[in-house]
C-alpha cells in the first residue's frame, strides 16, 4: 500500500523524468521538491513504490524511471488538469476561427494540437452515420464538363469534375442541379443515394445521360464521405522523441501512416471523468504501439456527427498539458462545427 506522502513522491518522479530524461533519485527529490524529509525516508517511499511496481531502475541507475503501471496511476490520481490561460485559449479560437471550410478547420487542429504538445496530432473526420445532405451544386464548365459540390449538415464540402458523355447547355444543367436538390436535399446519406439510383429514370430523356452520370457521382462522393479519415501533423516530433523507445520507431510510424489500426483504437477507448481517454504503453500493445501513450477526446459536429481528435507519443510525455491542451481543443471544435 503506497502512502500519500508516496504518491506524491511519484508525483515528482513523473514530473522530473519527462522534464529531464533522467533516471530521478531520492536526493534529486529532496533538492527539486519541498517534502521536509531527509534523503533515507525519500529512497523507503520509492522503494515501496517500487515492491507496487510504480517505478523501476533502469539498468544499474540509482536513479528511478516511471513504469506503465506508475503513468497510470499518476494519470488516474495525480495529473493537474489546470485550464488553459486566456492567452492560450484565445490562440485557439484565433486561429481556427480562420478556417474556411471543414477541411480547414481539421487541418488547422492537428497543427495547432501538434504545436500545444510536440507529440504526432491526430484528428478523425466526424462519423457520417447521422449526417444529411444540405445542398448539392452543379457548375457547368464546359459543354460535356460540370464540377458536382456536395455539401452536408456537418459542413463537410465535397468537389468532383465529371465527365459527360453527351452536351449539356445551361439549362439542362439547371433542371439536374434542380432535380437532385429535389431528391436528397434534407436526406440522410444512406437514404441519399437510393434516391439518385432511382432519379435517372424519372427525368426526361433529353438530360437522363447528363442525371445518371452526375447522380452516380454524387453516390461515389457520398460513399467515400462516409468512410473513417483521420488528419495527422507532427510525425517529426515522434522521430524527434526516438530516444524514448527501445527498438525502432518504424512500426509506430507504419501504424500512423496506415491509420486503421488507429482508427481502431479511436474507436475502443473510453473517455474518464474529464472527458479525456488515456492508453498508456502495454495497454496499447494489441495495436501494436505498446510503447506509446495516446490521448483522446471526443468532438461533435452539427448533424450529429462525432469524431475523436488526440495525441499520440511516447509514455514519457507531459500528460497533464496534453490532456488540457486535447480537451480544450475539442471542445473548441464542438463550438466550431456544432454551428449552423
Amino acid at each position: 500500500m503506497v502512502s500519500d506522502r508516496g504518491l506524491e513522491v511519484l508525483r515528482a518522479i513523473v514530473q522530473d523524468y519527462v522534464a529531464t530524461r533522467e533516471p530521478v533519485g531520492s536526493k534529486a527529490i529532496v533538492e527539486r521538491h519541498a517534502f521536509g524529509v531527509s534523503s533515507a525516508t525519500i529512497r523507503n517511499d520509492m522503494a515501496a513504490l517500487e515492491d507496487e511496481e510504480l517505478i523501476a531502475a533502469p539498468h544499474t541507475s540509482s536513479g528511478r524511471v516511471p513504469t506503465d503501471k506508475g503513468y497510470r496511476v499518476f494519470v488516474d490520481q495525480l495529473a493537474d488538469m489546470r485550464p488553459l490561460s486566456g492567452a492560450q485559449r484565445s490562440a485557439i479560437e484565433t486561429f481556427l476561427a480562420r478556417s474556411v471550410d471543414v477541411d480547414d478547420v481539421l487541418a488547422r487542429t492537428v497543427r495547432l494540437l501538434a504545436q500545444l504538445t510536440h507529440q504526432v496530432a491526430l484528428v478523425q473526420y466526424p462519423q457520417l452515420a447521422h449526417s444529411r445532405v444540405r445542398h448539392v451544386e452543379l457548375v457547368r464548365l464546359a459543354p460535356r464538363r460540370v464540377m458536382t459540390v456536395l455539401i452536408t449538415d456537418n459542413g463537410r464540402v465535397d468537389q468532383r469534375l465529371v465527365e459527360l458523355a453527351a452536351e449539356l447547355d445551361d439549362d439542362g444543367a439547371a433542371d439536374v442541379r434542380a432535380r437532385v436538390n429535389g431528391a436528397i436535399v434534407g436526406s440522410a446519406l444512406t437514404d441519399a443515394v437510393v434516391a439518385l439510383r432511382e432519379l435517372p429514370g424519372a427525368v426526361p430523356p433529353g438530360i437522363r445521360s447528363a442525371t445518371e452520370q452526375v447522380a452516380a457521382s454524387l453516390a461515389e462522393q457520398i460513399g467515400q464521405n462516409r468512410q473513417d479519415r483521420l488528419v495527422i501533423a507532427g510525425a517529426a516530433n515522434l522521430v524527434r522523441t526516438e530516444e524514448d523507445f527501445s527498438g525502432s520507431i518504424f512500426p509506430v510510424l507504419e501504424a500512423i501512416e496506415e491509420q486503421v489500426t488507429l482508427l481502431r483504437l479511436f474507436g475502443e477507448v473510453e473517455a474518464d471523468r474529464n472527458g479525456v481517454a488515456v492508453t498508456i504503453g502495454r495497454e496499447n500493445a494489441g495495436f501494436g504501439l505498446g510503447e506509446t501513450s495516446v490521448l483522446t477526446s471526443a468532438y461533435t459536429a452539427s448533424g450529429g456527427g462525432v469524431g475523436r481528435l488526440g495525441v499520440l507519443g511516447p509514455t514519457r510525455m507531459d500528460y497533464s498539458n496534453n490532456m488540457v491542451a486535447v480537451r480544450a481543443v475539442a471542445r473548441y471544435l464542438t463550438r466550431l462545427l456544432g454551428e449552423d
